[in-house]
């Protein structure tokens, strides 16, 4: 047993802890620049509890908004609103990627950082190194991002009359919020009118796809030498890398098939093949978890809000700029499941066997965000004064978008100031995580318990 100063001095060296903190700090931060006159296209201050939405949403790049980004703040409004997102964006593939690999220890001088070789990121030598190459993939990927949708909006007549520097702003502004899937943009109607225009919505797709991989998976990819027929010195796919690639493949062509299907004589029709085509696939990438909308969402049908939903709850990938349960959360689960059916020990998978701590967290994760999403839809039922069945189905819509951080609700401006306190909370404790939110309040002789009792079965099923 610690005492409650040795207690205190445990929690505050958690890094799970720092995380929270680190965040909750940048919220306030861009809370106050946010409620300063100059932030406001109007000259006048922003009510406080808008300020703090919209910094909530930027820095846990969620997308979800409550005020017109492009009239209703200025140009160091939304340059605020831009910092934040890259400032969450960059923390999250940080953060993230420190989580898995420093396995609960505390980082240290004399122990700067612990790689898994089963990762393939055992060449990156300290912390500076590793930071160094997650910031190099974030601006060359939204470099490279920023100067295909300039091009584009040149090639759409866009920039004609508008001077290049605010065309070079737009195409920044989209690139770095598709690439953090943030979901945050310019125009009042998302990228809906980019639904002609299947090159502009695959850029933002293929940022937003890149930045949900996570750090460990593109720093694998970007160090196997393919071309080489020695094994040995080629590298290799770690069973991480080909995890996260066999579930965004199945989630973005299952979900771009459902989508097609349900939609097809809906908000697709009148389009082109190829744009119901790129229309569906964008609506496939966008729920996981950024948020753009080329769709009305209003106008989806219940089948096609289903589908979404189901997206934003799988997420992206550990160590990425996405949220939700991630891609690996879920296939250690549906395995889990098959192993139990089978009568099977060891849960395999690509030939490898997934130790019973990663099933034990991937349960935890799973019943924290099921467990978030009852408590908050049951407050809001509350808060709302729901009469109608169709606004209890909007605001679990709401409330999912909320903890998996995806901006994909208009419904947001019409929620009560209870309901609007709800969904900040809501966009915190999703960016976090479920288990970091776990591990935040949780206590080292909680965690690991000096004491054992004797078993005694329990009839569950």
């Amino acid at each position: 047993m610690y005492t409650k100063h040795e207690s205190l001095g445990r929690r505050l060296a958690n890094p799970h802890f720092w995380i929270a903190f680190g965040f909750f700090v940048a919220i306030l931060l861009g809370t106050g620049l946010l409620c300063l006159p100059v932030a406001s296209a109007s000259g006048k201050a922003l009510p406080p509890l808008v300020a703090l939405f919209m910094a909530t949403s930027a820095t846990c790049v969620t997308g979800l908004s409550i005020v017109d980004v492009s009239t209703e703040l200025s140009i160091t409004g939304q340059v605020i609103v831009l910092v934040l997102i890259q400032l969450g964006g960059i923390g999250i593939m940080t953060f993230g990627t420190f989580l898995l690999v420093l396995v609960g220890r505390r980082l240290s001088l004399q122990n700067e950082f612990v790689l898994i070789d089963a990762y393939g990121i055992n060449k990156v030598q300290g912390l500076h190194a590793l930071i160094g190459w997650i910031i190099g993939f974030t601006f060359l990927f939204e470099g490279i991002g920023a100067a295909v949708l300039y091009w584009r909006y040149r090639a759409l007549g866009m920039a004609q009359g508008v001077p290049w520097t605010r065309t070079f702003y737009h195409s920044v502004f989209h690139a770095v919020s598709a690439f953090c899937n943030s979901g945050v943009t310019l125009y009042p109607d998302s990228l809906q009118q980019f639904k002609h225009d299947p090159l502009y919505l695959l850029t933002i797709g293929a940022l937003v796809v890149t930045g949900g991989l996570g750090f460990l998976v593109l720093y694998n990819l970007v160090t196997i030498r393919f071309w080489r027929r020695d094994l040995r010195t080629r590298g290799r796919l770690s069973l991480h890398t080909k995890i996260v690639l066999t579930m965004t493949l199945i989630l973005l062509l299952g979900g771009t098939v459902l989508i097609l299907a349900e939609e097809w004589s809906g908000t697709l029709s009148g389009l082109a093949w190829h744009d119901k085509l790129a229309c569906s696939f964008f609506h496939s990438v966008s729920p996981r978890t950024a948020g753009f909308v080329a769709l009305p969402v209003e106008h989806l049908s219940e089948g096609t809000r289903y589908v979404t939903t189901l997206l934003m709850l799988a997420g992206g990938s550990p160590g990425s700029t996405a949220g939700g349960m991630k891609t690996t959360t879920i296939l250690v689960l549906v395995l889990t499941v098959v192993a139990m059916c089978k009568r099977r020990r060891e849960i395999v998978v690509f030939a490898r066997t997934i130790p019973y701590t990663i099933v034990q967290q991937a349960i935890s994760i799973a019943f924290i965000c099921v467990t978030m999403v009852l408590v908050a839809y049951g407050l809001l039922l509350w808060t709302e004064h729901v009469q109608d069945p169709s606004d209890a189905s909007r605001l679990l819509f709401e409330v999912v978008c909320a903890i998996t951080t995806v901006g994909m609700s208009p419904h947001t401006p019409q929620l009560t100031i209870a309901g609007k306190w709800i969904v900040v909370v809501c966009m915190y404790l999703g960016r976090l995580g479920p288990l970091t939110v776990a591990l935040v309040v949780s206590r080292d002789d909680e965690v690991f318990p000096s004491i054992s009792y004797p078993k005694e079965e329990v009839v569950v099923g």
